[in-house]
């Protein structure tokens, strides 16, 4: 089968397209034949070497830990799954033609494979960094960089958990905001004080690691009422950084119930061959996005 590799840390020219044993289920696991894999920052930072107490990483390695596919194999002491069912979930090599998954749900009807490859990942963290902010109904969160995979859910989820959120992103995305609930506004200069304009900030999250933990804290008051997944430099500062991923299968069944009540949807931004993983990987890093990224063997 193909797969996407590294031999070596590096920038995005480091991700080879070779050939690979196919994996096989063992227990409590299923194989499924890839349709499509999603891209997460965590690819690209375990591909440049950065130290993620989560994932270590042993070379050569493939990429990846989203997808949503087919189910072809299913190991010893699996239940509710056969062959043939269309699954999403998490595992390890997922830009690949076949992949092994540790955690899995049915795919939502009407979800394609590329929609569903989106939303592991960024469900699991969206569900983690909320209840580690501690934010509740009635108050209101601040999302920097929030239009982004993790940041359209974080936005959807509290709006059905009745907080309010006030998301800042580019210029172009105000409308996406706006459209996922959210009060919106541009960051660069003066951007704290148009917050300030919003509304009073209860909490906040930091998606983009632009360099904003400080005016976070100060919004907020108290750096225990923030959280980054994306400035490692922020514990310094006495802001958590999120990096322990929860239970995966409770957000899948989360997501899935959202999913099927119409209160989720994260769209496809754009779709990337195998060969193309470099490609994805320096679009996901340049940020920006709105919505997903997504590899399709």
């Amino acid at each position: 089968m193909r797969k996407v590799s590294f031999a070596e840390f590096g920038g995005p020219d480091v991700l080879q397209l070779i050939d690979a044993e196919e994996p096989h289920a063992g227990p409590g696991r299923i194989r499924i034949a890839v349709r499509a894999a999603g891209v997460n920052p965590v690819d690209w930072r375990i591909r440049e070497g950065q130290k993620l107490g989560a994932h270590p990483t042993e070379l050569p390695s493939g990429v990846g830990l989203d997808a949503a596919g087919v189910v072809d194999e299913v190991g010893e002491g699996v239940e509710g799954v056969e062959v043939g069912d269309r699954v999403f979930g998490e595992g390890a090599c997922t830009y690949a033609e076949f992949t092994v998954l540790s955690a899995w749900a049915r795919m939502p009807e009407g979800l394609s494979f590329e929609e569903a490859a989106g939303y592991p990942s960024v469900v699991e963290t969206a569900l983690r960094i909320i209840r580690e902010v501690g934010v509740q109904p009635g108050q209101t969160l601040l999302v920097s960089g929030a239009s982004g995979g993790v940041g359209s859910a974080v936005l959807q989820i509290a709006r059905d958990r009745g907080i309010t959120v006030i998301g800042t992103a580019g210029a172009a995305n105000q409308d996406y905001l706006r459209g996922l609930g959210a009060l919106p506004t541009t960051y660069g200069e003066g951007w704290v004080d148009r917050v300030r304009q919003l509304g009073r900030i209860d909490a906040a999250l930091d998606l983009a690691g632009s360099g904003v933990i400080r005016e976070l804290v100060e919004l907020t008051g108290d750096p225990q009422k923030v959280i980054t997944i994306a400035d490692l430099g922020a514990p310094d500062l006495g802001v958590r950084f999120s990096g322990v991923a929860g239970s995966v299968p409770a957000a899948l069944s989360v997501a899935a119930d959202l999913i099927s009540r119409g209160r989720l949807h994260i769209p496809v931004e754009r779709t990337y061959t195998l060969a193309e993983a470099a490609a994805a990987h320096v679009d996901s890093q340049a940020g920006h996005a709105r919505g997903r990224r997504v590899i399709v063997p």
